[in-house]
């Protein structure tokens, strides 16, 4: 085995990373790229994609930015027919773009609940419709592709007013465990990768004073996670020998209890 290879043992694999205008997205858009793989990264933010952008081919990487809203089916259809025509079919995907907005249920936020849902299983499902007969294509050619949904421990545990956002991450979770069932013999793995607390800006997002406070506080009581610990565990599962899937990874603060 080459030096190389070691070095950078995606080389050769296009991997596509929603979400990747800011932190788990971005981090591992770069350790990715990193690692050699070709990267098409998916956000809104086309400058924030610029940004990125610049920084792996600085580092002597390659990467596609393309703007899309991942709740708009059809212009993830056309990103993923971009990625196919520049870069090659897709055999890492890892579909991480979400939102979360806790607020007791009796608030009745539905505008909130639907923005949740909208984006954490609406957008998820837009982008595995849209990539998955490449990730099918690619395995069957390459020998392994990958498809790596980024879930939560919210998906597992009780958090009170995170209700509507633990729901749609309990679905992610679910889902992933029964495509694995499905593309598992096609040589397609497929992960559920679940984070706890993550210094991102998802806690931007939150407006529930409650909630706030609860972060804050959690603050004092442990390190919280960053988007590159993620983005490690994401090259990890990606990297491991193909004949390995790791279906479900939970990654915690060391000092988060649950």
């Amino acid at each position: 085995m080459s030096t190389e290879t070691l070095a950078k043992p995606l080389t050769g694999r296009v991997a596509v990373v929603t979400g990747a205008s800011s932190g788990i997205g971005e981090a591992s858009a770069e350790h990715l790229a990193r690692l050699g793989a070709r990267v098409a990264v998916l956000a809104r933010r086309a400058d924030r994609l610029r940004e990125l952008v610049a920084r792996i081919e600085e580092h002597g990487g390659t990467a596609l930015p393309i703007a899309v809203d991942v709740t708009d089916a059809a212009a993830v259809r056309s990103a993923a027919d971009r990625v196919a025509a520049e870069l090659g079919d897709a055999d890492l995907l890892f579909n991480n773009a979400g939102v979360m907005l806790p607020a007791p249920i009796e608030e009745l936020a539905a505008d909130q609940w639907q923005r949740q849902i909208d984006l954490n299983i609406t957008g998820l499902m837009n982008v595995i419709g849209a990539f998955t007969p490449q990730l099918v294509k690619a395995a069957g050619e390459r020998g392994v592709a990958d498809l790596i949904n980024t879930s939560s421990i919210a998906a597992q545990n009780i958090f009170p007013t995170f209700a509507v956002y633990s729901g749609t991450k309990a679905y992610v979770s679910h889902l992933s465990r029964h495509l694995r069932a499905e593309l598992g013999a096609k040589n397609v793995r497929v992960s559920a990768l679940e984070p706890g607390i993550v210094g991102t800006e998802l806690q931007s997002h939150v407006t529930d004073d409650g909630a706030l406070q609860w972060l804050e506080g959690s603050k004092e009581t442990m390190d919280w996670l960053t988007p590159q610990d993620v983005a490690e565990t994401v090259g990890f599962i990606a990297t491991l020998p193909p004949r390995a899937n790791l279906q479900q990874v939970t990654i915690m603060p060391t000092g988060q209890p649950s």
